[in-house]
């Protein structure tokens, strides 16, 4: 009878948030405090919230299928190692990333006519996402405080007069650690090329502290355990975190190392 309720419920919820997304575009983003478990039915109905928001509900079940699976492609929210032996090998906040890379939403040209930075400066993280996608490069106008679409080609113009008018060690070459690797290769290329190895990415804005003190403390940046290591180990410590909720991928593995 529980599953039946719970069930019932996470049917309810479907239809509550379906209320919610189609009466309220740009909803406020808000923060709850729960005994509810991290995973399970709430992930889901937040996962489809996100895709529903985005007007793509039903490329949940695609994004499911396919996230982290052998052939296909893996989630940008994090670089949990792939087994591809899960029928669902993927989180909420996973799903809530690849709802935000798949949106049809566009930030367009009427947009930033519409708003001023000083007003966009107000918004939230949250609101901002929800605006969709940039799909041209755009330039800052001081004199009317907006940003303005313009051509990839003064786009290019205009960064390549300024790389050329500066010293290589002047330049910093800033990209998203959700980027694949293939485009993160050729970007680090280019940037070597023209003279400068100063690529900070957002991986680095989130690691470098603790990078730092793992060097420090045990000689090493970064992890040094395999996956396998989970089923070999006989003592996995957690300290300082709460992967069910802030690593949720990595759950399953603990869960199943004393059996």
């Amino acid at each position: 009878m529980n599953f039946y309720r719970r069930i019932r419920r996470a049917s309810a919820d479907f239809y509550l948030c379906y209320r919610q997304t189609m009466t309220n575009k740009h909803p406020i983003a808000r923060i709850d405090h729960t005994n509810d478990p991290a995973g399970g039915f709430g992930s889901l109905r937040a996962s489809f919230q996100a895709f529903r928001r985005q007007g793509i509900p039903l490329k949940l079940v695609e994004s499911f299928a396919k996230t982290n699976k052998p052939g296909q492609f893996d989630c940008p929210g994090c670089a949990f190692p792939d087994k591809g032996d899960a029928l669902i090998d993927s989180c909420e906040q996973g799903q809530k990333a690849i709802a935000w890379e798949m949106t049809p939403q566009l930030a367009d040209t009427e947009f930033f006519a519409a708003h001023p930075v000083s007003e966009l400066r107000d918004w939230s993280d949250f609101a901002l996402e929800n605006q969709g996608r940039l799909a041209t490069p755009l330039l800052y106008d001081r004199a009317t405080d907006r940003y303005r679409p313009i051509a990839w080609e003064q786009a290019f113009g205009l960064i390549g007069a300024t790389l050329q008018a500066i010293a290589p060690e002047r330049a910093a070459f800033y990209a998203s650690g959700r980027s694949s690797n293939e485009a993160a290769f050729l970007w680090q290329l280019a940037a070597r090329a023209y003279g400068s190895a100063n690529l900070p990415d957002s991986a680095n804005l989130c690691h470098e502290p603790s990078g730092f003190a793992m060097k420090e403390s045990i000689g090493v940046g970064k992890g040094t355990a395999t996956l396998d290591d989970f089923e070999t180990a006989e003592l996995i410590m957690t300290i300082g975190q709460n992967p069910a909720s802030n690593h949720p991928r990595s759950t399953p593995p603990r869960v199943a190392a004393p059996r």
